[in-house]
């Protein structure tokens, strides 16, 4: 079989849109046949068409994402002569396409090819932008090949503009072979610079044409290694490559940017970006345009090159962002757009978007047209999209609706946009500010010396928020190295980060008379000089981001304490850390404020419910009930009422009382260096 995806099971008493279904949900899961939102399908029922609506993926369609259409009509506008001006005739195009809708009132959009679906004389039509078949499509001796491979088995469609041309065209390619071959279709067709159609009066006919196929073009690529395709390689070597990592992606950030809201740049150092990236032709067939209307509208049509200097001395925020912004500016003005992909000779590819789905996408897209590109070279040289097809596209209201679609699917809320890097968030506060933040549209990195609670919380945050918007990340807050580590593998996911929520905490409580040394060096290592070594590792990235977008700032903040404005009687370990963090947080926000970072402190009540305090075993409750530290007190229950006697309010702090003073610090421009209390009037700052 074709793909390694199981193929579905099909019973008899399945209707035609159960089979379009199953059959679209495989091929539109299988990313050797489909990604984005590539590809559609379609099944004749009678003089109806149900045909993918614009916005569904295949992946995950259902019944209700096909619009049912009008044959009669289709076949009325398949015979019309529209405008010839490209505007009117596609204006014109688009409204017949709506009219032939048998339930306008539903709102939906078909696909733009919906007539070629009307046009195969199959029941069921499956449109691909299969890997393997646009190696062939986008190669300039393609047509040849397959003729020579499969005779009449197959069509092959030349370059045409999609929509109303690529119907007719196909129509009259259709009646010729009809003509020529007496039968009234292909086995599959081959559309130039486009992918792949194969229609069947059943599921299994559209799977046996479509593994024979596959089977019949693999063969003339199996014995040339794809590692030949872009010449010899040539890398940078680990250290270097890794600072330059960590310049450009938060560089790139800033300068794509379009407002104060910067860029998800994802980096990928893999087979195919290093066999391009550091291919001795690479340059070459990376800027010589795109292959397929896909990569347009996921990548832009022309990737960014970048050389960078042999001489790493040349290696400082400085030389990059003024290198990029250079470069950036020099390839609008060449191509019309900022560019979407960065390829970096020696290192690798940058793919940009505006959220994680969209940089993700690009980068998946991209790569696809790598391997369409190496297997087009093998087999006799790449045939990019003609320019003035490619105009064409990039014009197109169709793509632009894509466009409207996807930027609809966006995130919202208050930290939309925002890259959030949480300590200590495998559990409690952390783990609840994560879900927060996500929850308001963030991407968020949850860190832990806990590192498989970190990523188990991650992934659940990312089933609901997005498994793109969610990562989990080992961080041993009092070691360097750790939280170096931590922050490259950010760099390489999202680019670089807003927001750093320095939550990491520890508590031992106890007299001072008998403190054993070890408890209270292991809270101060923590608590403070852990927030001191994120803010070292931090502080650079976030400067290298202003330094690109001059109008962006971002937000250090630290979760202390109610603790770090009042002392704590037998809790002076953990008093005196949050204190020193105030006096950290002011150090901070006066040395970083030329550097567009504001530096802030929480300092919550106690957070009664979180397991700090509730953990019978090993929570505040139990310690302070064992350091009879609450005079009488007899058992935890005691405690817990004393504590919350202790407020005005008469309860405890929550997460949902510490979000709203995280927002504020966020929101708030003209806030730098403040330890805002958040404690029911327990502490009143005077």
């Amino acid at each position: 079989m074709a793909s390694s995806i199981p193929w579905p099971e099909f019973t008899p008493s399945e209707t035609p849109i159960d089979v379009l279904v199953k059959i679209s949900r495989f091929y539109g899961s299988d990313p050797d046949f489909v990604l984005a939102g590539g590809g559609n399908t379609s099944v004749k029922i009678g003089r109806r068409l149900l045909v993918k609506g614009s916005g569904h993926p295949l992946a995950t369609i259902g019944p209700d994402g096909f619009v049912e259409m009008d044959r009669d009509t289709l076949e009325t506008l398949v015979n019309r002569q529209l405008s010839t001006d490209k505007a009117q005739r596609e204006e014109q195009f688009k409204t017949a396409i709506m009219a032939a809708r048998v339930d306008p009132q539903k709102g939906q959009r078909p696909s733009v090819e919906a007539l070629l679906h009307h046009l195969m004389p199959r029941q069921y039509v499956v449109h691909s932008h299969s890997t393997l078949v646009n190696m062939y499509t986008c190669c300039q001796k393609g047509g040849d090949l397959v003729g020579k491979l499969l005779g009449d088995q197959v069509m092959w469609v030349p370059e045409v503009d999609p929509g109303y041309i690529l119907s007719r065209t196909l129509r009259d390619l259709l009646a010729g072979y009809k003509t020529a071959t007496g039968r009234d279709c292909p086995r599959a067709v081959l559309m130039q610079n486009h992918g792949l159609v194969i229609c069947g009066d059943s599921a299994e006919e559209v799977r046996q044409t479509t593994d024979w196929l596959v089977a019949a073009l693999r063969k003339p690529l199996e014995d040339d290694p794809p590692s030949a395709a872009f010449g010899p390689i040539t890398r940078i070597d680990p250290d270097r490559a890794r600072r330059l990592i960590n310049l450009i992606g938060p560089s790139l950030r800033g300068l794509l940017a379009g407002s104060d809201t910067l860029k998800i740049v994802a980096f990928d150092d893999g087979v195919e970006s290093l066999s391009l990236g550091c291919g001795a032709e690479g340059k070459t067939l990376a800027t010589a345009g795109p292959l397929t209307p896909d990569q347009i509208v996921y990548c832009r049509s022309f990737a960014l090159w970048v050389d960078p200097p042999d001489d790493a001395a040349h290696d400082s925020p400085e030389y990059w962002v003024t290198a990029l912004r250079q470069a950036i500016a020099n390839h609008v003005n060449k191509t019309g757009a900022p560019p979407q992909m960065v390829l970096v000779k020696g290192l690798g590819l940058f793919a940009a978007g505006d959220d994680p789905a969209g940089a993700q996408t690009a980068r998946a897209v991209y790569l696809d047209a790598i391997k369409i590109m190496a297997g087009a070279q093998r087999l006799g040289g790449v045939k990019y999209l003609d320019p003035a097809l490619r105009k064409f596209i990039e014009d197109w209201e169709v793509e632009a609706y894509r466009k409207q679609i996807a930027a609809a699917s966006r995130s919202a809320g208050r930290a939309a946009g925002k890259v959030a890097l949480v300590t200590g968030a495998a559990q409690g506060f952390g783990l609840e500010i994560s879900q927060d933040l996500a929850d308001q549209g963030a991407c968020v990195v949850l860190t832990d010396i806990n590192a498989h609670g970190a990523q188990d919380a991650a992934a659940q945050i990312g089933a609901h928020a997005g498994l793109l918007r969610a990562a989990g990340l080992p961080i041993n807050v009092t070691d360097a190295a750790s939280i170096d580590q931590a922050i490259h593998r950010i760099v390489r996911l999202y680019g670089g980060l807003d927001i750093l929520i320095s939550n990491a905490g520890v508590l031992k409580a106890g007299s001072v008379k008998t403190q054993a040394e070890k408890d209270f060096d292991f809270v101060t290592s923590v608590n403070y000089k852990g927030f001191f070594l994120c803010v070292q590792k931090v502080a650079p990235l976030l400067a290298l981001q202003h330094l690109a977008c001059p109008a962006y700032w971002s937000d250090i903040i630290q979760i202390n304490s109610k603790s770090g404005l009042q002392g704590s009687n037998r809790n002076f370990a953990y008093a005196g850390s949050k204190f020193g963090g105030i006096g950290l947080t002011q150090s901070f926000a006066l040395e970083l404020i030329d550097d567009g970072i504001k530096v802030n402190a929480i300092c919550p009540g106690n957070f009664l419910d979180g397991p700090l305090w509730s953990d019978p075993q090993t929570g505040l409750f139990a310690q302070y009930l064992r350091s009879g530290k609450v005079p009488g007190a007899k058992t935890i229950a005691d405690v817990r009422r004393a504590y919350e006697a202790k407020v005005p309010m008469r309860r405890g702090c929550t997460t949902s009382d510490v979000m709203k003073a995280i927002y504020y610090v966020i929101d708030q421009k003209y806030e730098t260096g403040q330890a805002l209390p958040v404690t029911g009037g327990q502490i009143m700052l005077s």
